[in-house]
Order: C-alpha cells, then sequence, then structure tokens
C-alpha cells in the first residue's frame, strides 16, 4: 500500500485534476502495465518547456513501468484545434503537418524512454475510416452539449463563425482513445472538454473510461500568459544551453517555484518547499536556487557538460560584464538613419514595449557595452555587435546589419 501511496503521490504532484482518482487507485492495484496517452498536435516545429510539463508526467508513468503513447495528431491537425480560439484556426498543409510531426518525434526522445514510448500518428486510423463511419462517430454527441465548451459557446454567443468541421474536433481526439485502448489521458486544463468526451466515447465502444489527469498550463517569461511560441516567451528545447540558463535566470522568484514543482524532475516537492523556506529564511540566495534550476533544464536537453559551461558563462557575463562570452548572436535589422535604444531593446526580446524601456532608462537600469545609456535618443547604425543589458539579469548580444 506504501508503495501504491507513493505512485499516486508523484502521479497527482502538479496535476490540476485527475478524473476519477479511485479508478486510477484500483488501475495501479491490477499490477498490469498502463496505456498512457498524451496527444500533440503538430502544429509548430519545436517543442518548449510548456510541452514538457506533460512529458514530465508520462515519463513519471514510464518510471513506473507503464506505457506511454506520444500521439502526433497528423490528421486532427488539419482540422485544427478551436481551443480557446475565438476564430476558426486555419487548417495545416499535409506538408507542414508531415514536416512539424518528423521535428516533435525527434525531439521528444529527450524526455521519454524510447523502450517505453510508441510514437503514434492518428492518421493511421483516420485515413481508413469511411463517410458513413465518420457520420457514426458524429452520431454520438448533440451540438447541444459541444455548445457547452466555453469557446463555443462565447463564439456562438458573439455570432462568431463556427465551422461544422470543428464540431469534429473533439470526437475525433476522444475516439484517439478507442482506437488506443487507453487507460489514462493526460492533457492541459484547456483540453478537459475533449479529454472527457474520450470516456463518453469509450463507454459507447464498450472499453473502460480513461481516467483523465489534467496539468495546468505553463506560465511563460513573462508570468503571466501560458508559454506561447506566439507570444515569444517561451523556451525552446532544442535553444542552446547558454540560452536556456539566460532565460531561466530571467524569470521572476515567484515563478520560479511555480517552474520547480511541474518542470523539475531532480528535486521532489519536499526539496523544494526546503528550498523555498531557506530562501525565504535567508539561508540561501533565491540566485542560487534559480541557477540549480536552470542547470537542470540545460542538463536534461544538452548534458551537464553543456549545462556547466553554459552556467559558467552566464557568470561571467553578469559577475565579470565581459563582453567576449559566447553569448547567442542575434541579428537585428537598422535603418539607414539608425536605430534607436528604445526599439533596439524591443526588438532584442528584454523589453515588451518602448515605454518599459523608458522606465529602465530613468533607473539607470539600461546598459549597451556595460555602460549606462540616459540618452533616450541615443542611436546605434549597423555594422556593429553590442552587449545590450537591462536591469541586473537580462543579457543580449546583437549584431546590427543594413535593413
Amino acid at each position: 500500500m506504501t508503495d501504491l501511496q507513493s505512485a499516486l503521490d508523484l502521479l497527482g504532484r502538479g496535476a490540476d485534476e485527475i478524473i476519477k482518482r479511485e479508478e486510477l487507485e484500483a488501475r495501479l492495484k491490477s499490477g498490469r502495465a498502463l496505456r498512457i496517452k498524451a496527444g500533440f498536435d503538430p502544429t509548430a516545429p519545436d517543442l518548449h518547456l510548456g510541452h514538457t510539463v506533460l512529458l514530465n508526467k508520462m515519463r513519471q508513468f514510464q518510471d513506473l513501468g507503464h506505457q506511454v503513447i506520444f500521439l502526433i495528431g497528423d490528421f486532427t491537425g488539419m482540422i485544427g484545434d478551436p481551443t480557446g480560439k475565438n476564430i476558426t484556426r486555419k487548417p495545416l498543409t499535409r506538408e507542414d503537418v508531415q514536416a512539424n510531426a518528423q521535428t516533435y518525434a525527434e525531439q521528444v526522445f529527450k524526455v521519454l524512454d524510447k523502450e517505453r514510448t510508441e510514437v503514434r500518428f492518428n492518421s493511421e486510423w483516420f485515413a481508413q475510416m469511411t463517410a458513413a463511419d465518420m457520420v457514426k462517430l458524429a452520431a454520438q454527441h448533440t451540438v447541444a452539449r459541444m455548445l457547452e465548451r466555453d469557446d463555443f459557446a462565447k463564439r456562438y454567443a458573439a455570432q462568431q463563425p463556427i465551422a461544422i468541421h470543428e464540431f469534429l474536433y473533439p470526437l475525433v481526439q476522444g475516439y484517439d482513445s478507442v482506437a488506443l485502448r487507453c487507460d489514462v489521458e493526460l492533457g492541459g486544463t484547456d483540453q478537459k472538454f475533449n479529454l472527457l468526451m474520450g470516456r463518453a466515447l469509450q463507454e459507447h465502444a464498450g472499453q473502460a473510461p480513461q481516467i483523465v489527469l489534467t496539468m495546468p498550463l505553463l506560465e511563460g517569461l513573462d508570468g503571466v500568459n501560458k508559454m506561447s511560441k506566439s507570444l515569444g516567451n517561451y523556451i525552446g528545447i532544442d535553444e542552446p544551453a547558454l540560452d536556456i540558463v539566460n532565460k531561466t535566470m530571467k524569470i521572476g522568484d515567484d515563478l520560479m517555484w511555480r517552474w520547480y514543482e511541474l518542470l523539475s524532475l531532480d528535486h521532489s516537492l519536499a526539496d523544494i518547499e526546503r528550498m523555498r523556506r531557506e530562501v525565504a529564511g535567508g539561508q540561501r540566495h533565491p540566485r542560487d536556487a534559480k541557477i540549480a534550476l536552470a542547470f537542470e533544464l540545460a542538463a536534461r536537453f544538452h548534458g551537464k557538460a553543456a549545462a556547466e559551461e553554459a552556467i559558467t558563462q552566464w557568470n561571467a557575463v553578469v559577475r565579470e560584464q565581459r563582453i567576449d562570452v559566447d553569448l547567442p548572436l542575434l541579428d537585428i535589422p537598422v535603418p539607414e538613419s539608425g536605430l534607436r535604444i528604445a526599439p533596439l531593446f524591443v526588438a532584442a526580446k528584454l523589453a515588451a514595449s518602448n515605454s518599459e524601456v523608458s522606465r529602465k532608462m530613468a533607473e539607470r537600469a539600461l546598459r549597451v557595452d556595460g555602460t549606462v545609456v540616459e540618452d533616450r535618443e541615443k542611436t546605434l547604425h549597423a555594422g556593429g555587435e553590442h552587449l545590450l543589458q537591462i536591469g541586473k539579469r537580462a543579457f543580449a548580444r546583437v549584431r546590427l546589419v543594413a535593413a
């Protein structure tokens, strides 16, 4: 029972909801290897830390002896998931889907154990479906139930168009669980409706309904919005180790603890709580706790040697103000008339707006090549490389090129 409780505690770590926990406990008691699924629509070619919240949970299931299925929704990707959208998403082309899916498959084993992972594509079964089969699937749910989804309900109330094919998405995602005979499906909190659809369709097919385990959506670098490539507040798992360290060191202290809980595989919740107490009590500097997190993330995707080198380089920049450290070089187009400080720092993604740059300048927190900048009219021209700094921890190395 102790081992069972430990497994439940591990699997429940960071989870927003488990539906139903008693069913998960019963299946774990059975002693058989469970089939755990998480689906990924290949709408972007790279995985970021937000994706690894689910991947980490899948890895925990693997470490307990279970089989996971990394499902690439090459069929559903051509429909376009309407979740959280107030407009119809443009479907991907077959070529887009195949290219992105290949990149996903190459990256996923940086987290998952290849020996306990099935990589599947849902076109395997949907390509075999006839039009009659799809009509039968659609008959298993009603329009009224579909309109219970928050995003659909809002669009309907606002008289915004909802395409018929968008109603198919939850059905198609749910049917994946039937085709794969899943015991557990993982997803973000925004996927709850779709995951519950899987339970309903499995019951209709005479299968034991899957357990639904939802995970919170990871806040990105801004500490507010969901990590997203479109918002630019993400860390890609294929980014260089130094970029991972540099970006992680920029996050706020409160967000650090959130990332520890959802992203760390090396630290138990008890470890994290102990660190938090030490920081609160002044026994540990928050920077040191953040360095440990940055090291863990960089090491996971690039190895310990690369992570150690990245930490060394970061320390050299922060503590020695060296300009020649091998920070990633970002090319920024500059018009013939030059580029003023505010748009330069925004283009380097060190600030969200010109007004933020102005505020930091007033605080004497802006530096170019180690020199404090106080002149908002200062202009830089193409042809040089510069080290930009905003605050104590945010750096960027840029090369100014003619636009």
